[in-house]
């Protein structure tokens, strides 16, 4: 790898269901995209890829490799050459893959046919930031293994994706929503919110009306999971991404559906959402 850019990781699809041992599941942000990757080059879609935030990022492979670039849109060359974003890239031995910066959105995968072949740590080649758990964050010169490809050939060369940010997110309310007043309940749903600058893996801080609590006793840990909007004192929430604690202290006011998480994982600072209420047997 020549540049990382502001942050590069490996990332496959996480730990899920060790948060009983302190474990969070961690994995890609944007699971559609990276899953996305992985399918467009034939490889299975849990192969390791890298997850790189903004953009910035280039390296030049040791061997022929079949790549493709999915996620937040960003220019791809191949040397001088101008390639696109969800499409096969096929980059020889010697060549230098780039990837500009994102015009829309923050993550963008880079999926190699093979995977990248790191060491798994309980079962998963991703980089949690929360926990320090498996390989550590890319940097500038870093070499990467690539498994063996797959015996499969990639069915497709291009793929037609979503290609938004943000916008209207379903939230289921609760387990905590009694401990906020009626008001800031209806605020919550109703109100604009905004991603500030204080963001990363772990979540992202919301800005919009003050959430003011019913409730005003202390509040024992309880579980965490991806989604949960967490709101602290302050009463501006903080909603909780792939790497996400596995217990928080604060009360969770409402959750944000699994299938939308993906759209919040790559909003911007200054985006704007909303978030709409739901209900379980409404989802199918």
């Amino acid at each position: 790898m020549l540049h990382a850019g502001p942050l590069a990781t490996v990332q496959d699809l996480g730990r899920p269901g060790l948060a009983k041992i302190g474990v969070g599941a961690s994995g890609a942000a944007d699971r559609g995209a990276f899953t996305l990757a992985n399918r467009l080059v034939g490889n299975p879609e849990d192969a390791a890829g890298i997850e790189v935030t903004v953009g910035g990022f280039s390296a030049s492979p040791t061997e022929d490799l079949v790549m493709a670039v999915t996620g937040a849109p960003v220019p791809v060359w191949v040397d001088e050459r101008r390639e696109g974003c969800n499409a096969v890239l096929r980059v020889r031995a010697g060549q230098t893959i780039r990837l500009g910066v994102a015009s829309s959105g923050v993550r963008s995968y880079l999926g190699v046919r093979g995977g990248i072949a790191v060491p798994a740590v309980l079962g998963s080649r991703s980089t949690d930031m929360m926990a320090h758990l498996g390989p550590a964050v890319l940097e500038d010169g870093v070499r990467l293994p690539v498994g063996a490809a797959p015996t499969t050939c990639p069915t497709v060369d291009q793929a037609v994706t979503r290609g938004a940010t943000g916008g209207r997110l379903r939230v289921i309310m609760g387990p905590r929503d009694d401990w906020f007043t009626a008001e800031s309940r209806r605020a919550l749903v109703t109100e604009p919110w905004t991603a500030t600058a204080v963001g990363d893996r772990i979540g992202i801080r919301l800005d919009g009306p003050v959430l003011q609590r019913a409730v005003s006793r202390e509040l024992s840990s309880e579980g965490l999971v991806r989604g949960a909007l967490q709101v602290p004192p302050r009463g501006h929430p903080t909603l909780m991404l792939s790497d996400h604690p596995v217990t928080g202290g604060y009360p969770v006011i409402a959750v944000v559906v699994d299938a939308d998480i993906d759209r919040a994982a790559n909003m911007r600072p200054g985006d704007t959402l909303f978030f709409e209420e739901t209900r379980k047997q409404d989802l199918t």
